[in-house]
């Protein structure tokens, strides 16, 4: 039989050991809140487009022309069955959101259905986008296209071959990426390929002017920061102020391109700055 003496050493040998263990963990960070706590905001109620003005090319600011924008069955539509002759002419199309926000998350559950709108360019085969960083639709003139903002781009996959989505484009505007101002139009994430009809789960957490991260279905596929205004660019020139590039907020908008898609979820998280 074990000397009696051995077990209380033993025990306190092995509680000093856990309370290594314990203080060497990563502290939780403070502003940090758990996933049941988290206080999710619905941007799009399921019945109307309350809180919802689109801006469509060649349109006034909050005529929803042909319809495209509409809410059946529980879902954010994007439709393009009622256009003239039933070509698309480019009428490019963002619903923006009534408000600005600053620091969030931004989740959103996207598919694409049907057949391309005729008349849509090539590359806006199963394509549309969430814009953030979005100028006040109130801004543009009636034949812009695209706002000046920051866009999470979506991609569905052509049914064979690699086609990322939650990709970046940046319409009037610049990021940080790699630690390098970034001027191309668009990089991709590293996410896999949605072929078919699927329903697809997106977030972006946007921290102000500073770090942006793409996820698709909780996977980090891109990171980058400093979204900024192009200087170079027409539209994003005449927003700029007292020589100020960064984008610290901006309106959402979901985008209208040719291709017809369903949201069925848009919803916020709030973050402290």
């Amino acid at each position: 039989m074990r000397n009696p003496t051995y077990w209380p050493s033993f025990l306190q040998a092995s509680l000093s050991a856990l309370a290594v263990m314990l203080t060497s963990l990563p502290p939780v960070p403070a502003d940090e809140t758990s996933r049941a706590e988290e206080k999710w905001i619905p941007l799009f109620n399921g019945q109307n487009l309350d809180g919802w003005t689109p801006k469509i090319t060649g349109h006034d600011l909050g005529e929803n022309y042909a319809d495209t924008f509409r809410v059946e069955e529980g879902l954010l539509k994007v439709r393009y069955d009622k256009y003239q002759n039933g070509e698309f002419a480019d009428q490019f199309g963002h619903l923006f959101y009534k408000d600005k926000f600053s620091h969030y998350r931004l989740r959103v559950e996207y598919r694409f259905v049907g057949d391309q709108c005729r008349g849509g360019p090539s590359w806006a085969i199963r394509n549309s986008g969430i814009m953030f960083h979005a100028q006040d639709p109130k801004t543009m003139t009636k034949d812009q296209k695209f706002p000046v903002s920051i866009e999470a781009q979506l991609l569905g996959g052509l049914g064979k071959g690699q086609r990322p989505t939650n990709n970046m484009c940046s319409p009037g505007t610049h990021v940080v990426l790699g630690g390098k101002l970034f001027t191309p139009h668009c990089t991709n994430s590293k996410s896999k390929t949605y072929h078919g009809d699927q329903w697809v789960t997106v977030e972006i957490e946007v921290r102000g002017s500073g770090t942006v991260k793409h996820f698709v279905e909780d996977e980090l596929v891109l990171e980058y920061e400093k979204p900024q205004l192009d200087p170079n660019d027409p539209d994003a020139k005449k927003l700029i102020k007292n020589g100020q590039l960064l984008l610290e907020e901006g309106y959402i908008a979901l985008q209208s391109e040719s291709h017809p898609c369903d949201f069925r979820k848009v919803e916020i998280l709030l973050l402290k700055k």
